[in-house]
C-alpha cells in the first residue's frame, strides 16, 4: 500500500476516519499488554511506531552486525511480509533457491546478514535458531504481535515523519495508540534530523539512541554527478530520493510505488521509456532489487546500498551487554 497523504495532517478524511482509528488502537493497546511466552534465547524485538518507513530493517541489520562483531551468533525471525508461497511451518532462508515469492523482500536483505528464519509461528522459529546454534534471535516485525516476549525492545523513530497526524489506522499511520508503543520500549532509535521524531522522543523518558541512514561509501562515489530516474517501492521514497541527491546526484525523474510493489511488464515499461527520454541511468533501493529478479540486469538497475549509522552506541552497547548477562542462566537450560 502507499500511505495516504492526509496520515500527515489531522485533517477532515482523519477526523471521519477517527472512530475506526480508535477501534483499531484499542485492539492494538489490548495486544501490546498481553503476556507472550519467552524463548529460550535472549530475544530483540525491533519496531516502528507506523504503517511502514520507520526504519526497521535497516535497524535489525545494524543490531545483527553489531552482535556478530560481539562474537554472538544472531539469528534473525520474520513472518515473511508479502510473501506468496509456503505454509505456516518455519525454515531458513536458503538465498540461492528462495526467491521473493518463497519469503518476502526483507527476508532476503536480512539473509544477507545472519541466518533468516521465516515462519509465522515465532516460538517454532526461535526454537528452529536455537537448533541451528544461535545464541540470540532478532525480530524485526514482532513488536505489535506480541507472539514471543522480548528481553530487549527496540523502536525506530523517523524523525521527519514522527507519528503522522498522531492517530491509528486507518485514520493515520500509527499500528498502536502512541503512549502505548513508546510505553513498550526499551530504547528509542531516533534515524534522522527531523523534528517531530525527536520531540516524540524527547518527551518519552526513554533512552534515545541517535542515528542516521548513509549509503555504502562505494556506492556514493558511483551516484556522484550522475543523471538518474530513481524508483522506490518502499514505505516512504522520498528518503531514498533524498539519499540520492546527498549522495551528488542529479535526480532527473521519481517514480513512487507503493510499499512491497510487485513491478509488473507495465511498470518495467515506464521505467525503460523514462529512462531514455531523460538520458538517465535507472537506481533503485535494494529492497525493491529483491523484488526484481532478472528485470534487474536486463534493464541495467542500479542500486544504492545504505546503512544505520549510530551517533553514539554506548546504550546500544551496555543494553546488549546486560541482555547477556541477564540471559546466562537460561542459556544453559537444556
Amino acid at each position: 500500500m502507499r500511505a495516504p497523504a492526509f496520515w500527515r495532517e489531522d485533517g477532515a478524511a482523519a477526523r471521519l476516519l477517527s472512530p475506526l482509528g480508535a477501534l483499531y488502537g484499542g485492539i492494538a493497546r489490548k495486544r501490546l499488554a498481553r503476556e507472550a511466552p519467552r524463548a529460550n534465547l535472549p530475544t530483540i524485538v525491533i519496531g516502528g511506531l507506523t504503517a511502514g518507513g520507520d526504519g526497521k530493517t535497516p535497524l535489525a541489520i545494524a543490531i545483527a552486525q553489531r552482535l556478530k562483531a560481539a562474537g554472538e551468533r544472531p539469528a534473525l525471525l520474520t513472518r515473511g511480509y508479502s510473501r506468496r508461497r509456503g505454509g505456516t511451518s518455519s525454515f531458513i532462508v536458503d538465498l540461492t533457491r528462495h526467491g521473493p515469492d518463497d519469503v518476502g523482500d526483507e527476508a532476503r536483505l536480512l539473509a544477507r546478514v545472519a541466518p533468516t528464519i521465516v515462519g509465522a509461528d515465532r516460538m517454532a522459529s526461535a526454537a528452529l535458531a536455537q537448533r541451528l546454534g544461535a545464541t540470540v534471535v532478532i525480530l524485526d516485525d514482532g513488536f505489535h504481535s506480541r507472539r514471543i516476549a522480548p528481553d530487549l525492545t527496540l523502536i525506530a523513530i523517523d524523525t521527519d515523519y514522527g507519528a503522522g497526524n498522531g492517530r491509528c489506522m486507518p485514520a493515520g499511520p500509527l499500528r498502536a495508540p502512541l503512549d502505548a508503543q513508546l510505553a513498550a520500549a526499551d530504547i528509542l532509535v531516533v534515524i534522522g534530523d527531523g523534528l517531530p521524531g525527536r520531540d516524540i522522543a524527547a518527551r518519552a523518558n526513554k533512552p534515545i539512541l541517535a542515528a542516521r541512514l548513509a549509503p555504502a561509501a562505494n556506492a556514493a562515489d558511483a551516484m556522484q554527478g550522475a543523471r538518474l530516474v530513481a524508483f522506490a517501492g518502499i514505505g516512504r521514497p522520498e528518503k531514498f530520493f533524498r539519499l540520492l541527491e546527498a549522495s551528488g546526484a542529479e535526480v532527473a525523474a521519481r517514480v513512487s510505488f507503493g510499499d512491497h510493489r510487485r513491478f509488473t511488464q507495465r511498470d518495467y515499461a515506464t521505467l525503460s521509456k523514462l529512462r531514455q527520454e531523460q538520458g538517465a541511468r535507472l537506481v533503485t533501493t535494494e529492497k525493491d532489487a529483491a523484488r526484481m529478479g532478472g528485470q534487474l540486469a536486463t534493464l541495467g538497475v542500479d542500486t544504492l546500498p545504505v546503512t544505520l549509522v549510530f551517533d553514539d552506541a554506548v546504550i546500544l552497547d551496555e543494553a546488549l551487554r546486560e541482555l547477556r548477562k541477564a540471559d546466562e542462566p537460561r542459556l544453559s537450560d537444556p
